[in-house]
């Protein structure tokens, strides 16, 4: 639990859990940070005396044992205990008794750990192999593998506890082996599918344990993993970096450990991620890998350390380019950086971690911040100038008017940043992290770090979003907690206007939650704690009926001062200062400052303020404590006036959240008040008590008492108890209140003042401890009273008093809500103890435990109260009933379900009274104590006597051990007698209510509904009143309340309220703990009878009610399933045969959907029957139980499937835990016990299966296919494969007129042949199956000749031709990128496959005979139906998999048809082609016949080839047609995908000799057939190397005159040339090598070859010629359009997928002067669009460093010389994005040059290009970092200032008509259109700096006076400028004008209207 407790979850602290809101969706959004941010940091030993502890690294912050209120056992009953688990542990694997024994054990092992006790490093070392190697063992089942390797990662979660490398290594082998069958299927024997993990157990394993690894084996994981590279077959690329990223170990090595260096491996990473541009995902895995190597690096001392981290500059830039691609912030026209790609990542996509757990902004900060150090500040650029950069660059998108979908990526960023900054600076203070001294953050790294991300987070605090904002909050608090003086002022500045309403509700609410977070910050720091009471007295308004959201805040920000401050008045009475007046002035004169300041207001308060001066401020400030709780009270008492009736609320709501709040609140304010102002609190509140009921209001009300009493109960009681029995009194004697029956739930006017005072009088004797004891004969007397005269609703209000009267008397609690330790309190409260938090060593508690007065007055109330409520009882049930059962108002029931309710809430009040032992019918043993297991220990199982109840779950076994919990009563009191009787005496008059209900009342829900409510209390509140779910919700509430005090990296640094809670939350769990189960006793078991009975009844709500008490109430009792099962069973069997409809619901429900279920799968008791009837309610014709019933199905699939048989592991690692006595005897019984059930169960399931098999023969369909379902699974095993009988029903159902059954059918067929097959592959033993060994003679592994230096080209060079080869080569990776040690091939000529042994004969003989000719003709003609919807009209896989093995059986001649009998029936199936059904028959069945035989023997694939091949190419050539290509496309990828390309030399050389036919005109027809033939390349991937006719045909070709064809050519082109490229390095060494010589990035990867560049040149020559043909203004299609379209289409293609790189080097030449031109041809929109759309690519391209160079050159060309203005235009498109995407590449030439460039073209002749220029400018310069942006914005204003002055606007001459404007004019015009477009960029490039930057009013005062008033369109574009600055300021205009002089706003008003900026 204390994991869970200490979540690192930093962004759910903004708000209290209780208050729900915003705050509560929170919560549940960041656990999973915690297993990051506390985990991975490799731990560092304290230099502590603690060095030789066992145990773990760092001592325990909290002392768990110390703190509790009772004697604990010491360290030897721990040990025995984990002993005994270990010993029962070890028993179990030994004896294969994995589910429920190991994972019983594991459960109590889990249980240990939780309650806080530590076992030997050593141990947990081997505990964690055994689970790792149990998690991964063959055979085991899923579910109990899954529990297994969670055990790993709570062994593991903690790196205090285990150290990898030194503690720990764990291999990583196996971990692969079973990642490999997942991701590479074709890589491991067949077959293993079907017993693999899931991939999201293996993967949160993997994520685990791979700091566990040893980096020593890293060139081992990628000698294994990087042959599997390739972008040939794309999913091997995915697939290979996303295993790289979950087992490559990042941490150092020794140095002389080979690549112990980073610079050994990273160059060959960045190289890899080269080979997959334009792909997100491989954007994430490398920023994840090198996040993940700059943490582990960051103390290793042989690695060098710059001020880029562990990387050159080259890296670090290129790692920033791709963070600013993640952000996928738009830019100007760009399109998203990305393409679609990752579509193709195939099984890749099993790697990849999940967002939601692992953000991608959680990488990027961890290795941005593990890569600072001091090396930053003094070195440009490095990562912290980078980080500054990028912030500035972006900082407008975090303005809150901007959002999109960057919004919580960037809000994330910054929270992340700032959180594992303040993580990794407390640690390094605390030693903890052990790192060089030149590594470590000094104060200005700090600084500067903060300053970095100081403004941003200032816009993202006003967000508008709550799960953005909160991200902002905790971003605050981490920085505030960094550097004070840099935070506090600014958010100071900002939050006073807010809180004084000077601006939108929205900023208040934002500035109430972010002072919540920084309050107990401000309250440790000198000066800005003065702050605290003016802060808190602006608060108050916010306490507001009328909106409930600010109220909440409003209440959280005074609770966390609360926790931060004492309300003690500080003013001395001697002393100069008594009241307020000077820390009034004071803070007036803060605020003034900071008003003039502005935002960049500097204080430091350290400098400024001498401590005396602080002190006498300080206290000067508390004088006015009393007024602010007095005014406090007041806006409390009001607000609850105004709520509204708490009746109709839903929980969540916003009221219900306020009255949760205001406890939370109160309670530490109460808490800490000095005792003048507690007496005045009290006297306040006790008046408003006694004089108002404000019914509404009632329960916040008596819950804000409650916080008061908690506080001193000796001062409160004093003054509530007498006063409230007075009042009590007097409502019942004076105003007859409760004075008759009533029914209905309102409270009637009259008795709502009684209600209030026993609602308060409630609340004020529950945890207020033994000061009860002096008011106990009133309060016994009040109780009897008001029982005796209280009649109707008012009852249940007085029951719940006695409840909590009893919980108050009975429990365990801390009764301590102080600020302080005691004897702080005693010396007095002074300045000092502002914001001093207790430390947990110091802490001591102040509990409750129950009195022996205590337990005597609780016993006396339990026993009047329930004697009362029975007496009631009985008399409402005689047979004279002092009310009619007959009466109309329903009285009758009132009064019987209001008894109920007051025995429920009394059993609930003394739960912990109640011994489980007891309560199960032990009697005499000690409870709860140290009870010991029986003599040998032996963990059997009372109901393990039959053979066939297999215990469904690990809950079902007793707890053997218990840890003392303080129970109070000793077994010899009669006092425990007493009250044992009471509760069983209870129990029995409940079935007698019961029974008698059911005769008399069957349909009165609402007793029913109290009854079982009553019934579960009773059951289950045993030793814990587990109804009420003390411990969560007390650690939900402790949770919330940490939130604004926790920060990372520090332990438990909370307010000692907070620290209590903790303590008590452990002494709950501990008691919790021992009551989790018990046995049954009879009474237990009649009770659990009645709900059963009551589970089935007739009326709706009834059942509903029973079925949630059962399941609640068979979760505690040990073993009650099986006792419940039968009666419900019964039920069901009884309602079919009346076909009662509503109990056969009834009877379903709670079989199949609550618990029940799990134990029926597997208890074979049960479970025949409960198929049977399952099956039945298949034909009872409702269509609401027909909806049940396919609900359930997906539940019940495994039904019947064998459970485990063998589960092999290694006995050696289970020794590791061998217990020291010699336990072989109880193993060998237990295994026996266990080989005997499992061949009981067996004999029962197949019993069951045939029975099914004989009822589907001849039973309707719906319940033929439940059938067809479970009997497979009861019947198909290894060893017997299946029954004559189920064989001949399946192999005939798969003909079966009904659709629904034939698949059906069809998959159990498939099934069975499958399973033929595993059993022949693995010799018919089932343990090769498990351990892989197969028998397979067609394949081997060659090995590679890495000697011979053509290597690759003789491997080329064996596809070329088709014959005289060995082997093929099916797989696609084998030298792609580097070689391996050898790769798998296959015979070319296969060996038949014989080793059938006669179990598998007679099946496949069996089979043989059933499958005829007509046989067939059936299922073909079947094939060819019409499907029913066309949802379903595609290729279907599942016939194909059929097909493909009933014809293998036919190639062995072992069906009785014959191949010419198939050969004759495809012709028929066929006919004439005509209708597209036939050819999707004949297509599966081709499919089947082609890509089967592929692997066969010679004589069997060449008959079947001869015949299907050719028809299959002959309809290819003649019958496609739109309707059917896709058929064919699908089969003919099925028959070539992954397969050699010579298996398939037919089509390959049919297809591939393809030519275009430039005469035909059937465009389908050639463009159809381009289509297979990129199918066939982009298949056979780089082994196609017939490419070079085609290629050369489809050049020559690119003007073909059809659309379709031209797409396809273009697309084959792409795909030819993507297919060409691969590196082939001779071993993983090299790849290494060459990487790390080539550059710290890698080789540049896609170089284009000479023959490559020749053919782009001469295409685009070609296009050149045909463009001067071409006439100009030519409407009908040319040459030159279309040729142009092909190949857009092909350089489309290209640039969006991986080797786009490659294109580079030609885009300045030919591409950009290329495609500007085919964008003219006004005449062929299509071809504009799809040039514009093929240019937009071209910034998006990652260029290397460098190459952009000639790029950018280009585009500035273009623009500046273009003939064309729409050129000029184009080119200023590219100029922008290609700028923001390289920002960390380019060179500052080049962006001077871009600056330049643009800034010229802003005096463009023509208009359009000139605005778009401005908007380019703008966007240029915001984008810009600082260090670049600030002296270009000079550069800029003073060019552009400089043009304004000497183009003057000319004077108008009088225009005589007919004459143009003169030319000089007009430049001059322009000119000064430019100058002022200038200026209007720059002030556009910041549209939402406030306050605005220094130079921007000067430059609005200059625009508006020199252009404002010019003609035309200057002075049209300089009022637009002006109008657009107007309007994104109105929200901060109050804030801006202070930065304008008078004449300055003067001038502008001048332009813009008067009354606004007036």
């Amino acid at each position: 639990m204390d994991d869970s407790l200490e979540a690192h979850s930093g962004a759910s602290s903004a708000f209290p859990a209780s208050g729900g809101g915003a705050g509560a969706a929170f919560l549940g959004l960041m656990p999973s940070i915690d297993t990051i941010s506390r985990a991975t940091s490799p731990g560092v030993p304290c230099a502590d005396s603690q060095e030789d502890d066992k145990k773990r690294y760092r001592p325990r912050t909290f002392q768990y044992f110390r703190l509790l209120p009772f004697d604990v056992e010491d360290d030897a009953h721990r040990d025995a205990a984990l002993r005994g688990i270990l010993k029962n542990l070890y028993i179990s694997i030994m004896a294969e008794d994995f589910s429920p024994g190991a994972l019983h054990w594991t459960r109590e092992l889990q249980g240990w750990l939780n309650l806080k006790f530590e076992m030997t490093r050593e141990l947990r070392t081997k505990l964690t192999h055994l689970y790792y190697h149990l998690a991964l063992a063959p055979g085991l089942d899923s579910n109990t593998a899954d529990r297994f390797s969670r055990m790993v990662v709570t062994l593991t979660r903690k790196k205090h506890y285990l150290k990898p490398g030194q503690d720990l290594t764990l291999d990583w082998r196996p971990l692969w082996k079973e990642l490999k069958a997942m991701v590479l299927p074709s890589e491991v024997p067949h077959h293993q599918g079907q017993r693999r993990r899931s991939h999201k157990h293996l993967l949160k394993l993997c994520l685990h344990v791979n700091s566990y690894f040893d980096p020593k084996e890293r060139g081992a994981i990628l000698e294994e993993l990087l042959p599997f590279f390739s972008t040939s077959a794309m999913s091997n690329a995915y697939i290979v970096v996303g295993a790289l990223n979950l087992l490559v170990p990042t941490g150092p090595t020794l140095p002389t450990d080979p690549h112990s260096q980073p610079s050994d491996y990273a160059p060959t990473f960045f190289h890899l991620w080269q080979l997959m541009t334009r792909s997100k995902s491989f954007d994430v895995s490398f920023i994840d890998i090198f996040s993940r190597m700059a943490r582990d690096y960051l103390g290793c001392r042989h690695v060098p350390f710059t001020e880029h981290g562990i990387f050159t500059r080259e890296q670090s830039d290129a790692i920033f380019t791709a963070i600013l691609r993640l952000t996928e912030i738009p830019v100007g026209q760009a399109n998203s950086p990305y393409s679609s790609l990752d579509y193709a990542s195939g099984l890749g996509v099993f790697l990849e971690k999940d967002k939601k757990k692992y953000p991608v902004p959680y990488m990027i900060a961890r290795w941005i911040t593990h890569s600072l150090s001091p090396a930053c500040l003094n070195q440009e650029p490095s990562i912290l100038s980078n980080l500054e950069g990028l912030m500035e660059s972006i900082d407008t998108f975090f303005h809150p008017s901007n959002q999109g979908s960057w919004t919580t990526f960037l809000a994330q960023l910054t929270f992340f940043l700032t959180d594992i900054f303040v993580s990794r600076w407390n640690r390094e203070q605390s030693g903890e992290l052990d790192i060089p001294e030149d590594r470590r953050i000094n104060d200005a790294l700090k600084k500067r770090f903060v300053l970095a991300l100081k403004e941003v987070t200032f816009m993202g605090l006003f967000g508008k979003s709550s799960k953005v904002v909160n991200y902002y909050y905790s971003t605050l608090q981490g920085l505030a907690y960094l550097e004070p003086d840099l935070i506090l002022p600014g958010a100071l500045q900002r939050f006073y206007p807010s809180l004084q309403g000077l601006v939108e509700v929205h900023r208040t609410t934002s500035s109430l939650c972010g002072l919540q977070m920084i309050a107990n910050i401000m309250s440790k720091h000198k000066g800005y704690r003065c702050h605290l009471t003016a802060l808190l007295a602006l608060a108050l308004p916010g306490i507001d009926a009328n909106d409930l959201g600010k109220t909440q805040y409003t209440l959280n920000f005074i609770q966390s001062v609360a926790y931060s401050i004492p309300f003690v008045p500080l003013v001395k009475e001697h002393g100069g200062i008594r009241d307020t007046s000077l820390a009034m002035n004071w803070v007036q004169g803060e605020m003034e400052r900071m008003e003039i300041e502005g935002q960049d207001v500097k204080i430091n308060y350290s400098e400024e303020l001498t401590d005396e001066d602080e002190a006498n401020i300080l206290r000067s400030s508390t004088a006015g404590l009393g007024e602010f709780v007095l005014a406090l009270l007041g806006k409390v008492f009001a607000l609850l006036e105004n709520l509204p009736d708490s009746s109709h609320l839903r929980t969540g709501s916003p009221e219900d959240n306020v009255i949760n709040t205001l406890p939370a609140a109160l309670t530490p304010l109460f808490a800490s008040l000095s005792p003048e102002l507690f007496d005045m609190a009290l006297d306040k509140l006790a008046s408003f008590v006694s004089s108002h009921v404000v019914h509404q209001a009632r329960d916040a009300m008596a819950w804000i008492c409650n916080a008061l009493c908690k506080v001193s109960p000796e001062k409160t009681l004093k003054v509530f108890i007498p006063m409230l029995i007075v009042n009590i009194r007097n409502e019942i004697d004076y105003n007859g209140a409760a004075s008759d029956r009533s029914s209905g739930t309102e409270v009637l006017p009259r008795d709502r003042a009684l209600v209030w005072h026993v609602s308060m009088l409630s609340m004020c004797v529950v945890h207020v401890g033994g000061e009860v004891l002096k008011y106990k004969d009133d309060l016994f007397g009040i109780a009897e009273y008001m029982q005796e005269k209280c009649r109707g609703l008012p009852t249940i209000h007085i029951s719940n008093y006695i409840h909590h009267l009893l919980l108050n008397l009975t429990h365990t609690y801390p009764i301590d809500n102080a600020l302080y330790e005691p004897d702080r309190v005693a010396r007095g409260l002074d300045v000092e103890d502002w914001g001093r938090p207790t430390k947990p060593s110091e802490l001591t508690i102040k509990w409750h435990r129950p009195s022996p007065a205590e337990v005597l007055f609780a016993v006396e109330l339990f026993e009047s109260q329930t004697r009362s409520a029975a007496q009631r009882l009985e008399q409402l049930m005689s047979d004279d009933p002092p009310v009619s059962r007959k009466g109309k108002n329903k009285e009758w029931s009132d009064e019987l379900s209001r008894s109920l309710t007051a025995l429920r809430l009394i059993i609930s009040g003394v739960s912990t009274m109640f011994d489980p032992n007891r309560a199960s019918g032990d009697t005499g043993t000690q409870a709860n104590g140290n009870g010991t297991t029986d003599a040998d220990g032996d963990a059997m199982m009372e109901e393990d006597d039959d053979p066939l109840a297999e215990v469904a779950d690990d809950e079902e076994l007793k707890r053997q051990f218990h840890y003392p919990a303080g129970y109070i009563l000793k077994p010899k009191d009669p006092i425990y007698n007493r009250i044992h009787e009471l509760r069983e005496d209870v129990g029995r008059l409940l079935s007698r209510t019961h029974a008698f209900l059911n005769a008399n009342q069957q349909d009165d829900v609402a007793c029913f509904t109290s009854l079982y409510a009553t019934y579960r209390t009773w059951i289950t509140d045993v030793g814990i009143e587990r109804s009420a779910h003390p411990l969560e919700r007390l650690v939900r509430l402790y949770k919330a309340d940490i939130s604004p005090f926790k920060i990372s990296g520090l332990r438990k640094v909370y307010p000692r309220p907070l620290l209590i809670k903790r303590a008590d939350a452990y002494q709950l769990q501990r008691v919790k703990y021992n009551s989790a189960y018990r046995k049954k006793s009879e009474l237990d078991k009649r009770l659990l009878l009645d709900l059963a009975e009551s589970c089935t009844s007739s009326y709706a709500d009834v059942r509903r009610v029973a079925q949630g008490a059962q399941d609640s109430s068979l979760k505690v009792l040990i073993g009650g399933r099986p006792l419940v099962i039968p009666v419900i069973m019964e039920r069901l069997r009884k309602a079919l045969d009346e076909t009662d409809h509503d109990r056969i619901k009834g009877a379903m429900y709670t079989l199949l959907f609550t618990t029940l279920l799990k134990t029926l799968m597997r208890d074979w008791r049960f479970a025949p029957d409960l198929m049977r009837m399952y099956i039945e309610t298949a034909a009872v014709d409702k269509t609401s139980i027909q909806n049940l019933g396919s609900t359930a199905l997906y539940p019940l699939l495994d039904f019947g499937k064998p459970f485990e048989r063998l589960i092999i592991f290694d006995r050696e690692i289970v020794q590791t835990i061998r217990p020291e006595e010699d336990c072989s005897a109880i193993i060998s019984r237990r295994h026996d016990f266990i080989t005997e059930r499992r061949t009981k169960v067996e004999g029962k399931k197949a019993a069951l299966g045939l029975e099914l098999t004989e009822k589907a023969k001849t039973t309707h369909w719906k319940i033929a296919s439940r059938c067809a379902i479970f009997a497979l699974n009861c019947c198909l095993r290894f060893d017997t494969l299946a029954s004559p009988e189920l064989i001949e029903l399946v192999a005939n159902g798969t003909n079966d007129p009904h659709p629904g059954l034939r698949s059906n059918y069809l998959s159990a067929f498939s099934a069975i042949f499958t399973a033929i097959d595993i059993r022949a592959v693995y010799s018919h033993d089932y343990r090769n199956y498990l351990i892989e060994e197969e028998h397979e003679e067609n394949k081997y592994q060659v090995p590679v000749p890495t000697d011979d230096p053509n290597l690759t080209e003789t491997f080329l060079s064996q596809f070329e031709k088709f014959d005289g080869t060995d082997y093929f080569v099916d797989c696609d990776y084998p030298g792609w990128l580097v070689w391996g040690k050898q790769f798998p091939v296959s015979r070319a000529n296969p060996k038949p496959f014989l080793a059938y042994d006669e179990v598998e004969d007679r099946v496949r003989v069996q089979i043989g005979q059933m499958i005829t000719k007509e046989w067939f003709k059936k299922c073909f003609e079947y094939l060819k139906q019409e499907p029913r919807d066309s949802g379903v009209d595609r290729f279907r896989m599942q016939n194909l998999v059929l097909l493909m093995n009933v014809f293998d059986l036919m190639y062995y001649g072992k069906t009785s048809a014959t191949f010419d009998d198939i050969v004759e029936l495809v012709k028929d199936v066929y006919g004439d082609g005509s209708d597209k059904h036939q050819h999707r028959a004949t297509a599966e069945i081709l499919g089947a016949l082609l890509s089967g035989s592929s692997n066969d023997p010679r004589e069997f694939r060449d008959r079947v080839w001869n015949f299907a091949a050719p028809l299959m190419l002959k309809i290819i050539a003649d019958d496609l047609t739109p309707d059917n290509l896709q058929y064919w496309m699908t089969c003919l990828h099925i028959i070539i995908d992954g397969k050699d390309p010579r298996r398939c030399r037919e089509l390959t050389e049919a297809l591939s000799s393809f030519r275009l036919d430039m005469n035909s005109n059937a465009a389908f027809k050639e463009s159809s057939k381009v289509q297979l033939v990129e199918f066939i390349i982009n298949d056979a991937g780089w082994h196609f190397r017939h490419e070079k006719p085609i290629l050369e045909d489809f050049l020559a070709h690119i003007d073909h005159p059809y659309k379709s064809v031209r797409e396809s050519i273009g697309r084959v082109i792409a795909t030819i040339y993507r297919t060409r490229y691969h590196e082939s390095f001779r071993d993983v060494t090299e790849l290494l090598e060459k990487n790390k010589a080539a550059s710290s990035i890698g080789l540049r990867a896609y170089q284009p070859t000479e023959e490559f560049s020749t053919t782009i040149k001469d295409v685009f020559a070609r296009l050149e010629k045909w463009r001067h043909e071409r006439t100009p203004g030519q409407q009908t299609p040319s040459s030159y359009t279309s040729g142009s379209k092909t190949v857009l289409i092909w350089l489309d293609s290209m640039l969006s997928s991986q080797e786009c790189i490659q294109l580079v080097p030609f885009f300045p030449d030919p591409f950009i002067d290329q495609l500007l031109h085919m964008m003219d041809v006004k005449e062929d929109p299509e071809l504009m669009k799809l040039a514009y759309h093929v240019y937009r690519h071209l910034p998006n391209i990652p260029f290397r460093s460098g190459e952009d160079d000639a790029f950018i050159a280009a585009l500035i060309r273009v623009g500046k010389t273009a003939v064309s203005w729409h050129q000029r235009l184009r080119a200023l498109v590219n100029m922008q994005v290609v700028y923001f995407r390289r920002l960390f590449l380019t060179q500052p030439a080049q962006r001077q040059m871009l600056f330049d460039a643009v800034g010229d073209m802003l005096s463009d002749p023509q208009l359009e290009v000139r605005d778009c220029a401005s908007a380019t400018l703008a966007g240029m310069i915001r984008c810009s970092p600082a260090s670049i942006r600030n002296p270009i914005i000079i550069q800029l204003k003073d060019r552009f200032e400089l043009e304004l002055k000497q183009n003057p606007m000319p004077a108008r001459k009088k225009k005589v008509p007919g004459t143009d404007t003169p030319v000089d004019t007009q430049r001059q015009i322009v000119r000064r259109h430019a100058a002022v477009l200038g200026l209007g960029a720059l002030i556009e490039a910041f549209p939402y700096a406030t306050p605005p930057p220094k130079w921007m009013p000067e430059v609005l005062a200059h625009l508006a006076t020199r252009a404002a008033n010019d003609p035309g369109v200057v002075g049209k574009a300089t009022k637009a400028i002006l109008a657009e600055f107007k309007k994104t300021r109105q929200d901060s205009w109050s804030v801006d004008q202070k930065y304008f002089t008078s004449e300055q706003l003067e001038d502008l008003e001048g332009v813009l209207w008067k009354s606004y900026f007036a």
